[in-house]
């Protein structure tokens, strides 16, 4: 839930890769599987602790949750829920706009929510950022490169020079593979274990574990790579 990075193809499909930065004294996440989520089938990772997720993918949607939603802010518990229901809660609904619409986001801790949606063949990004009071939503062209850090974690200077390290990737890789990004995932950065792409802070706050869902035109698969048991697991899905 604190680093995103997408990269599309020339075929509609795409690459979606998340690290979840988390504290060590959490329980780790169960390993991603299929549910059936108000009537949908659903594959994710299930967080052990709350029970929701911060990543889920199906046939025609993509979300992914990070803490935060433009600058580091002040906790103030209690919350109404938990912001890993989010992701399972917009399968009630038909549509981003549906859910927008109609969902109540208030008691909720700031976040922010990408939700991709590739329904036949189709790419949309639509990005939503609410910060405690109010909702903002923009959209994203699927057509290009994105990276998202957690604002909660990482500073402005951070994610910006997070943004030239995605940016010196793609270059350095015109024609990527996904295992090249996971490489990516796992390496990027200057060596300094608090802000890499992989962090370790202290042995108190750590890359649990990353997760990749790569759509083409004829498939859906997915990896999920645990850090702290060094355990890989791949699925083809479709």
């Amino acid at each position: 839930m604190c680093v995103l990075t997408y990269l599309p193809d020339n075929q509609g499909g795409f690459i979606l890769t998340n690290n979840r930065d988390e504290a060590v004294a959490r329980p780790k996440a169960i390993p991603p599987k299929k549910y059936n989520i108000h009537g949908k089938t659903v594959f994710f990772p299930k967080d052990a602790l709350a029970g929701g997720t911060w990543l889920a993918t199906s046939e025609d949607f993509t979300l992914c949750l990070l803490n935060g939603a433009f600058q580091k802010h002040t906790p103030t518990p209690p919350y109404r829920q938990s912001r890993g229901q989010i992701i399972l809660d917009f399968f009630k609904f038909n549509c981003p706009e549906h859910f927008i619409q109609q969902y109540d986001f208030e008691g909720i801790e700031n976040f922010t929510l990408v939700i991709l949606s590739h329904q036949n063949g189709k790419r949309a990004i639509l990005e939503i950022r609410w910060d405690g009071k109010t909702l903002y939503q923009s959209k994203k062209n699927p057509n290009e490169s994105h990276i998202w850090s957690s604002a909660t974690l990482y500073s402005d200077e951070i994610r910006h020079l997070r943004e030239k390290w995605f940016a010196d990737f793609q270059e350095k890789f015109p024609h990527k593979t996904a295992e090249e990004v996971i490489d990516f995932h796992l390496n990027g950065g200057t060596g300094d274990l608090h802000n890499d792409m992989r962090v370790n802070r202290n042995d108190e706050l750590v890359t649990q574990c990353v997760f990749q869902i790569v759509k083409q035109e004829a498939y859906l698969s997915f990896s999920f790579h645990d850090l702290l048991a060094e355990e890989a697991l791949r699925y083809r899905v479709l």
